[in-house]
């Protein structure tokens, strides 16, 4: 049982630093996911060592104190995001907001058939727009003769790949693109919506791919960081949104945020996980909203789920550029712009020699 303790704490506590080495291999990225278990879990070993067997000698004394610090690793990245930690996004003090828009993201699941359920749930909330991860020719042609009729404005890329998109809007869609900033067969969106008050914002969705087995990051990276400084460049408030197959607490997604200059609303107010939707012990934030400091939260909630393996989210935003001093805007300096052209770079090529590969065999 002693040497079992001590083979997980070493184990656990391998995990909980493996991350803090800055590389896209897959192996070590997954690892960014479950931080908040593996402290649980050294917690727990850390715990039940001391009280089976105590600290007598230095060199056990020692290793309980790195078990420690391992877990400290661990619960300083997931601290931002329990009601403890101060909330990045402030909410609206408007009691009756008027200058709204409401968002609702969802990844479906390609496999997923539970079409009709998943569209009550888009009528039942009527969010102004719709954005839709995952879907299918199938998905598009169950949900295309209501919404089209409920959402004047579409942007519509169904793939059979798993990386299709379809976003619905009741505003003004303008200068709307889809584009395949690292991946050929990956499409983002981009687009400026027009409020009925007349203001513009753009809005930026994405779905980059995830760390899986031999599967490596760097695509996901290049495809966030782009985005990001596509954002910054723009002369309108902006709203990235989307299945970011990254966790909110990761390295890459806080580069995100300080080249970007977005913020999290998660932040200082939980971890809305979206999934695994199937797995209730293991789950972890994924499907994202970051949004220029001209906007206040008026509510955010994790709706039900409808047989994919994600839960949507709805977020509601309310335009008030006078108050957007009063929100610290994430900012980056020379270190964190050297880092993002470097991981730019790494994806931009890696883009290339995965575009080259699926051509090849194609042909």
């Amino acid at each position: 049982m002693k040497l079992a303790l001590q083979i997980a704490g070493f184990v656990l506590t391998l995990f909980s630093f493996l991350p803090l080495i800055k590389s896209p291999l897959w192996w070590i990225r997954i690892l960014d996911f479950p931080r908040f278990h593996i402290a649980i879990f050294l917690t727990a070993t850390l715990a039940a060592y001391l009280v089976l067997y105590g600290a007598s000698g230095f060199l056990e004394i020692g290793m309980l104190v790195i078990w420690a610090l391992a877990i400290l690793n661990e619960m300083r990245y997931v601290y931002f995001f329990t009601p403890l930690a101060p909330r990045e996004a402030l909410r609206t003090e408007v009691e009756t907001p008027a200058n709204t828009v409401s968002l609702m993201i969802s990844n479906v699941r390609m496999a997923n058939k539970r079409y009709e359920k998943f569209l009550q749930l888009v009528l039942r909330t009527d969010p102004d727009i719709v954005l839709i991860n995952e879907p299918n020719h199938a998905w598009h042609e169950h949900l295309r003769p209501e919404l089209d009729k409920r959402y004047p404005y579409a942007i519509k890329k169904p793939l059979e790949n798993t990386y299709g998109m379809l976003l619905y809007s009741k505003f003004k869609l303008h200068d709307s693109d889809v584009r395949f900033m690292v991946e050929d067969d990956i499409p983002s969106f981009y687009t400026v919506v027009e409020l009925p008050s007349g203001l513009l914002f753009d809005l930026y969705t994405v779905h980059p791919q995830p760390p899986r087995l031999l599967q490596n990051t760097e695509t996901r990276e290049a495809e966030l960081l782009i985005a990001a400084k596509f954002v910054k460049k723009s002369p309108h408030p902006s709203v990235v949104a989307g299945d970011l197959n990254d966790v909110a607490w990761s390295s890459t997604t806080k580069l995100f945020k300080q080249i970007s200059g977005l913020l999290d609303p998660r932040v200082g107010r939980g971890f809305f996980n979206t999934y695994n939707a199937f797995v209730p012990l293991f789950r972890y934030p994924l499907d994202h909203v970051f949004y220029d400091p001209s906007f206040r939260l008026v509510h955010m909630r994790r709706l039900s789920k409808f047989g994919s393996d994600h839960f949507p989210i709805l977020i509601t935003l309310n335009y008030e550029p006078q108050h957007q001093e009063e929100q610290p805007q994430p900012k980056a300096d020379k270190e964190d712009h050297r880092e993002a052209n470097e991981l730019i770079q790494e994806g931009v090529e890696k883009g290339e020699e995965r575009n080259g590969e699926k051509k090849e065999a194609k042909e």
